[in-house]
């Protein structure tokens, strides 16, 4: 036996191997994954998560070197894990499951812990201080200064005088809004899991599709069969979707032609008679659709003229 044989494994390649086991475990174990960004995220928000999770889904974080590794050794295997490989980069994780995505997605951004503002983090949100008196002593009018705000003072303390957008949306957080900020005990910001992309049964798409209701999705089926039939028929060629459209115009078309010839059959023989006879169809149309015909109103009797008097003599006379 050679001495790298009986030399014993250390823990760090022990740690690597078990990982490895792991991930190659619930990607044949699990249908579907969640694909997550862990930012700003901390532990116990993750230890929280584990928690609530556990018997029904598995978090699994680790290098993305590893994780690149592995799922190129699955992808020979099933090739719709290659589609996975090009999101593998930065902060990332997988939430494996074979339950209902939409309700495991709920729970793993649900958490959301306040935090502070820091220099050079690239902003989430806006950012605005609103008017009013501060907490603040007038010798830290300086901050106030360096970011262009203006301010009074008030009872002994700094007040603003408008409101002030501190830091916008996809802009880096300066060092000056950082330290005012932390002066006012302001944390304007709220980091928790997000999450990106899914995976399911090798199929991958944004997680924003998971917030697409029965109703929408109809919608967009209907959408999609109108776009069909509409190019159907344009270019002649009969599809499912383009078929009753085509029916429905070569009957109307049979209909003017046996109005116009006096060609009758037996379909077009109502369209008939409502042309020969309109007022029928008018004082049943109230009927058809559900009521009683209301009784015409009687006309108003004329008022009598009233007769001229005689008054028994003539002014002719």
């Amino acid at each position: 036996m050679s001495e790298a044989e009986t030399k014993p494994m250390s823990a760090v390649k022990q740690r690597k191997n078990n990982y490895i086991k792991k991930l190659v475990d619930c990607i044949d174990n699990y249908k579907s994954m969640l694909i997550i960004s862990v930012d700003f995220v901390g532990s116990q928000q993750m230890q929280k998560l584990r928690i609530s999770l556990r018997g029904r889904a598995t978090i699994l974080m680790g290098k993305n070197t590893i994780i690149r590794k592995i799922f190129r050794e699955k992808a020979v295997g099933n090739p719709a894990l290659e589609a996975v490989l090009p999101l593998v980069k930065g902060n990332i994780g997988f939430v494996f499951c074979n339950e209902d995505l939409a309700g495991i997605r709920k729970e793993v951004i649900a958490e959301r812990v306040p935090a502070a503002a820091k220099t050079g983090v690239v902003a989430p949100c806006d950012v605005v201080i609103p008017a009013g008196p501060t907490a603040l002593d007038p010798g830290q009018t300086s901050f106030f200064q360096a970011l262009n705000i203006g301010t009074k003072i008030s009872r002994g303390c700094i007040e603003i005088m408008t409101n002030v957008t501190l830091c916008t949306t996809g802009a880096k957080v300066s060092s000056s809004a950082v330290a005012l900020l932390g002066k006012l005990g302001i944390k304007p910001f709220e980091y928790g899991i997000e999450v990106n992309y899914v995976y399911d049964n090798g199929s991958l798409y944004d997680a924003a599709i998971l917030d697409m209701t029965e109703a929408d999705l109809t919608n967009r089926f209907f959408t999609g069969v109108n776009h069909i039939a509409a190019i159907g028929l344009e270019v002649g060629y009969p599809t499912l979707a383009s078929v009753p459209h085509s029916i429905v115009g070569a009957f109307r078309k049979l209909v003017a032609i046996a109005l116009e010839t006096d060609y009758m059959f037996e379909e077009a023989k109502i369209f008939k008679e409502m042309l020969d006879n309109p007022d029928a169809f008018k004082s049943a149309a109230p009927a058809a659709g559900g009521g009683a015909a209301a009784a015409p109103e009687p006309e108003p009797e004329p008022e009598e003229e009233e007769e001229e008097m005689d008054m028994g003599f003539d002014l002719f006379d």
